[in-house]
């Protein structure tokens, strides 16, 4: 199991700071990934502990769908960790994670990572449905950066 450290007050809101049960957000982070439409999705359990950190648990299909779901959790306000508990097929690609700084963009990240900043759509496309825009990033975001195959 691998604990991703995250920055809490950045991300997107899934809950609001009504919402103080466990339950009450283990449902809404549910209803959220199932909401991102993602293939082989449905037996993926969740739990939240005292310190904010969630533990994702189940199988999916490949290491896609496991990288956005790592990703779109780490990049809920209020979350301080995401521990990775899932299981995939073992003859996914290999991706790794990006952590966005300041005055980045999908074209730096690309420059830096592939020597080629027209590649940055790769990077784009394995972040949806996470990026609606290849332009709307921000610090402290976690990006999947997918190997790219020749």
């Amino acid at each position: 199991m691998s604990l991703f450290d995250l920055i809490k007050n950045v991300g997107g809101k899934v809950w609001s700071n009504g919402k103080k049960t466990t339950g009450d957000k283990n449902s809404l982070l549910q209803k959220h990934i199932a909401s991102l439409g993602l293939p082989g999705t449905k037996n993926i359990e969740f739990t939240l502990d005292k310190q904010d950190n969630i533990t994702a648990s189940g199988t999916v299909v490949d290491q896609k769908t496991k990288n956005i779901i790592i990703a779109e959790l780490g990049n809920i306000e209020g979350v301080s960790g995401v521990n990775d508990n899932l299981h995939i097929e073992p003859s996914s690609v290999g991706t790794h994670f990006y952590i966005v700084a300041s005055g980045d963009s999908l074209s730096t990240i690309a420059r830096h990572i592939y020597a080629d900043s027209s590649k940055y759509m790769v990077i784009f496309e394995a972040n949806q449905p996470m990026l609606s825009h290849p332009d709307k990033i921000y610090p402290g975001q976690k990006l999947i950066i997918p190997a790219i195959q020749d």
